[in-house]
């Protein structure tokens, strides 16, 4: 688990910052933070000006955790849905609001409650693992939970001899079934950012990078172009790193003044430049960005502590599923960075 407080920078953007400077828009979300005993959570693809001014940053489940562990009343989640409603499982008794209820997420609306409960009635004995970019409900319905960074850990303990289903990412399903070796069922959903960084913007930036080392998040639609690159030696093994976002900050922080390609959503690019500001980062591609991760502005986080919304909460029943779920994974073992 990967979390970094970090301290304001020149790369803020100004489109929704309506004149303010950030020192004046910072200082009046600290003090409207103070005033609700507010912990304010950013994930790694907030906006620059949200990470600056946020208490922590990092993957959704490692904030959450965090979170569950601190004194604040109230837990301020820059991020999207599916985290917010994470935050409120592992921290029941907190009040937990959403800057923006419009931030969805398009991986975890690719699957139900009732789609997971429909696979169970055709494979009974099975098992459900579910990635953590999902709703409580389909936590509700899974047995175990993952993060991408231990997806393969979590899929290698379950039995041999029963099935799984690995629901929703397949990018990530199909990186688990090849380092566990196993056959697993995949659900076919996708993260429509993740699914966007072509193979051809991979191998475009390699050309022109061929010493650069590769970052690239195992949702992503090139992941099995990058991997069978380095295996067909057009891209070197060691200088490809599959990793989850809390892994990549790691990664920078070893990387010296090296350089390094991302295949994530861009706004990783500002948490990998505070963590190692010698070394030089680079999107595959630049047009990876999640407009639900954006709708997070400077203004709609000071309107969210100025007037208290929006409150997230998940019913008693679900969350109780839901949660247990994310338990079973935490005892396989060290969660480790999120998605």
């Amino acid at each position: 688990m990967l979390i970094q407080s970090i301290s304001p920078t020149d790369e803020a953007t100004q489109e929704q910052d309506e004149g303010r400077s950030f020192a004046e828009w910072a200082g009046e979300v600290r003090r409207l933070a103070e005033a609700r005993n507010a912990v304010i959570l950013a994930h790694n693809y907030q906006v620059p000006w949200v990470q600056d001014v946020a208490d922590h940053v990092g993957d959704s489940l490692a904030l959450s955790r965090l979170a569950a562990g601190s004194d604040a009343d109230v837990i301020v989640f820059c991020g999207v849905h599916f985290m917010a409603e994470t935050a409120k499982l592992l921290a029941p008794d907190r009040t937990v609001l959403l800057p923006d209820l419009g931030a969805g997420c398009s991986l975890a609306d690719t699957i139900t409650a009732a789609d997971v409960r429909r696979w169970r009635e055709d494979h009974p004995g099975g098992l459900v693992v579910a990635y953590v970019n999902t709703s409580a409900a389909v936590k509700a319905e899974s047995d175990v939970c993952c993060t991408s960074s231990n997806a393969v850990e979590v899929v290698a303990s379950l039995p041999e001899e029963r099935e799984v289903l690995f629901l929703p990412d397949m990018f990530l399903g199909q990186h688990v079934a090849r380092r566990t070796g196993r056959h697993i069922d995949i659900w076919m959903g996708e993260c429509h950012v993740h699914a966007a960084i072509s193979p051809t913007d991979l191998r475009s930036k390699v050309a022109e990078h061929p010493k650069s080392e590769l970052f690239i998040h195992p949702e992503c639609g090139c992941t099995t172009s990058a991997l069978w690159m380095a295996d067909a030696g057009d891209f070197p093994k060691e200088r490809t790193h599959v990793l989850s976002t809390s892994g990549m900050v790691k990664a920078a922080q070893d990387l010296g003044d090296g350089h390094a390609l991302v295949a994530t959503e861009t706004g990783i690019l500002h948490q990998l430049r505070n963590a190692n500001p010698r070394a030089r980062f680079e999107a595959v591609s630049p047009r990876a960005e999640c407009r639900f991760m954006k709708m997070t502005t400077p203004e709609r986080l000071l309107n969210c502590l100025r007037e208290g919304v929006y409150e997230i909460d998940v019913d008693e029943d679900i969350a109780n599923r839901a949660r247990s779920a994310v338990q079973r994974m935490i005892s396989i073992g060290a969660p480790g960075g999120g998605e």
